[in-house]
């Protein structure tokens, strides 16, 4: 029998997972049907303490960047003061005009580094175009709708608008808004390609282009999208990449739609070191379940992000959790948008302790204070299985991964 109550689990704090065991054998591990072959070794991690984390120094602080006078108030109200790596290296890049390659890894700061510079650009311009103004692309509809959060919570009383074009949502909506001129477009490389062939996106007098996750959006298959865009634009515009790694395509890429760009370097570690990283075994689906159940009942597993491999798969899982008392909500591709951003608000806010997720939730989503990521399915490659623990063990926090490992 299992508690309703998440709050009164508190009783056995710092225990080792149940079917806990410390290292693998060889065996060929399950969960990993359609992907490579991944050693189990490589999911085994002793975490450093989060005390040896040394923080980065910045060279700059905020005020140094010379934002304009109307930033000031809302930049101390966020409690702006100290710039992170990305944000110390690429700011003042991007306020110089300068195309910029910028290597970081989710959870960064990095939407920060080229939405305030954005808004600074577009409120410093006398002649500012009636069309789009800047046009930024993210991989996904979460992303696009965090990056939209962030830019709205700048610009607040600057009378600078935003909007986001993406699928899953009613495309009549979106052209509405598009009728508005708004200065910032933000979408997913479908949709945007879907309102410019309906000629409902003008991108002519674009002057400002980001491309977020751009390693992502080749694992999606966008790229042939990317390049028909990027097509639209005027040759004379300033472009900006960031990715947490850079492939031959994706340099390819980056050549064609970047003038002799600054690289800033802040990447993280492959894997946080401050992640606590180890397997479960498990012999049939039955124990599985179990023993996932079993782990989400400990008091020190109070906010929990469990990755699986299918739609079906993920629902399946939440809806089994919830009746056993357990808080949770799913995130997949049959989920509408605001379905996918209820449940994302419920997870962040605490109202549910676990999120059941596909990998859509692996990259570009800044949830905080995630305890634990458990690969209830083992991701198709070892890349993936890097982003999905990189939601948990934030800026030097101690963090906890465990993936299943059939015996």
């Amino acid at each position: 029998m299992y508690n309703n109550s998440f709050a009164s689990r508190r009783n056995s704090r710092n225990r080792k997972p149940f079917g806990y065991k410390k290292r693998p054998n060889n065996n060929r591990s399950g969960g990993n049907r359609r992907g490579k072959y991944i050693d189990p070794q490589k999911f085994v991690n002793e975490a450093v303490a989060p005390k040896d984390f040394e923080a980065y120094i910045p060279k700059h602080t905020f005020a140094d960047f010379g934002f304009i006078k109307a930033l000031e108030p809302i930049l101390a109200s966020r409690n702006y003061t100290v710039p992170t790596q990305i944000q110390d290296g690429a700011i003042p890049e991007v306020l110089k005009g300068n195309d910029v390659i910028g290597l970081a890894n989710t959870g960064t700061g990095k939407t920060a580094a080229f939405v305030l510079p954005i808004i600074h650009i577009l409120k410093s311009q006398t002649n500012r175009p009636r069309g789009v103004a800047a046009l930024i692309i993210a991989p996904t509809r979460e992303l696009a709708v965090q990056i939209d959060e962030e830019f709205k919570a700048f610009a607040k009383g600057l009378q600078l608008y935003s909007t986001i074009c993406v699928g899953g949502v009613s495309l009549h909506r979106q052209i509405k808004e598009l009728s508005r001129n708004p200065q910032v477009v933000i979408g997913t490389p479908g949709r945007l390609k879907d309102l410019t062939n309906q000629r409902k996106l003008n991108l002519s007098e674009t002057s400002i282009f980001v491309l977020d996750e751009a390693d992502r959006m080749l694992d999606m298959g966008f790229i042939p999208d990317i390049k028909f865009l990027i097509n639209l634009l005027p040759a004379k515009r300033q472009s900006l990449c960031f990715s947490a790694t850079i492939t031959p395509e994706i340099q390819r890429l980056m050549d064609a739609m970047l003038d002799n760009p600054v690289t800033i370097a802040a990447r993280t570690v492959e894997t946080s070191e401050h992640i606590e990283q180890d397997v479960i075994k498990f012999s049939d689906p039955n124990e599985k379940v179990e023993l996932l159940e079993k782990m989400l009942i400990q008091g020190h597993y109070n906010k929990v992000l469990v990755f699986g491999e299918t739609k079906w798969g993920v629902q399946k899982l939440a809806d089994a959790l919830n009746k056993k008392g357990i808080r949770s909500e799913a995130i997949h591709g049959n989920k509408s948008q605001p379905q996918r951003q209820r449940a994302l608000k419920a997870f962040s806010t605490g109202k549910v302790e676990v999120l059941v997720a596909t990998d859509v939730a692996a990259r570009g989503l800044d949830i905080p204070n995630v305890s634990h990521v458990i690969n209830y399915d083992q991701p198709a490659t070892y890349e993936d299985y890097i982003h999905r623990i990189g939601r948990t063990g934030r800026a030097g926090k101690a963090g906890h991964a465990h993936t299943f490992v059939k015996a």
